[in-house]
């Protein structure tokens, strides 16, 4: 994983008009079982706070509403040494975590595919909103930290406009202004139009649109999921599915027929043996720029 605060090659599919994008995946494996049965709230706090005490880079986590339990996944990079430390972090409460093993790295997929530039990376964004007469792309944060003005082009001949708002880590999104008045800004991801934006919920069937992978389609496995995919970058509170996406993604956009869902984030996997892939809810970025789909 690239660290933001390092010169990094990113990309971006900017949602319509350009191009829309999604980011990662992840297949699980193996599991291992906890040794105690449903937990409290309280004791789930403590169980999260040892995590990230912890600080184990390659690790999500959220609860199992079914067992109340902490379900950790664990990516190849993760040792077994590491993970006799989340057990010995968690102390008396490590029979409230169960821990499961994927393959592949997680990270925020900064790599491949075309889509929208600064002057020294690329990456992919999600959607096109607008605050009355002015339109944005709102994308992932790790695409929009430390950035300047946006381009169409690898070039820079052709501008899209500054970035206007960024955050992450502890959240994933950001804001990048149109203010090139020649370049298309519809409402739409691809040929699906977006009418409204609208909060995950478990099971709900979703797609997401890559300029790696083209549209793939899954359902939402998991609410409020903690990702630390190292060095201090930590975000929390990500959608979860089984939609699978490829490197060169982050960014982009999840959805629901016409409801925009999330941004990608991250995950592992690909889109031949499957993956898992964490998202940016929506509402949130739109909540805190002021801005709405249409």
């Amino acid at each position: 994983m690239t660290n933001k605060r390092n010169f990094r090659s990113r990309l971006l599919a900017v949602a319509t008009g350009l191009t829309a994008v999604a980011t990662i995946a992840v297949p699980a494996s193996a599991s291992e079982a906890p040794s105690g049965g449903s937990v409290n709230a309280e004791r789930l706090a403590a169980v999260e706070a040892s995590l990230l005490r912890a600080d184990v880079a390659g690790t999500a986590w959220g609860t199992d509403p079914a067992t109340g339990t902490l379900v950790v996944t664990a990516d190849s990079t993760v040792s077994d040494a590491n993970i006799e430390k989340i057990k010995k972090e968690a102390g008396a409460n490590a029979s409230a975590v169960r821990i499961e093993r994927t393959h592949g790295k997680l990270s925020k997929l900064l790599t491949g595919g075309s889509g929208i530039w600064t002057s020294q990376w690329r990456c992919s964004a999600g959607f096109n909103v607008r605050k009355g007469t002015t339109y944005y792309i709102v994308t992932a944060g790790h695409c929009t930290e430390g950035a300047g003005t946006w381009y169409a082009n690898s070039t820079g001949s052709t501008k899209i406009g500054p970035t206007r708002g960024s955050s992450f880590p502890t959240n994933d999104y950001g804001l990048v202004r149109y203010d090139n008045k020649s370049l298309s800004h519809k409402g739409m991801v691809g040929s699906q139009d977006i009418k409204d934006a609208i909060s995950a919920k478990v099971g709900l069937s979703v797609k997401r649109r890559g300029n790696t992978t083209g549209t793939h389609g899954g359902k939402v496995t998991g609410l409020n999921y903690t990702v630390n995919y190292g060095n201090g970058e930590i975000v929390y509170g990500l959608i979860r599915t089984n939609v699978c996406a490829e490197p060169g993604d982050s960014g982009g956009p999840l959805y629901s027929g016409t409801h925009a869902v999330g941004l990608t984030s991250g995950g592992n996997g690909n889109c031949t043996s499957g993956g898992t892939t964490y998202f940016q809810p929506v509402k949130e970025a739109l909540s805190r720029y002021g801005v709405s789909v249409y």
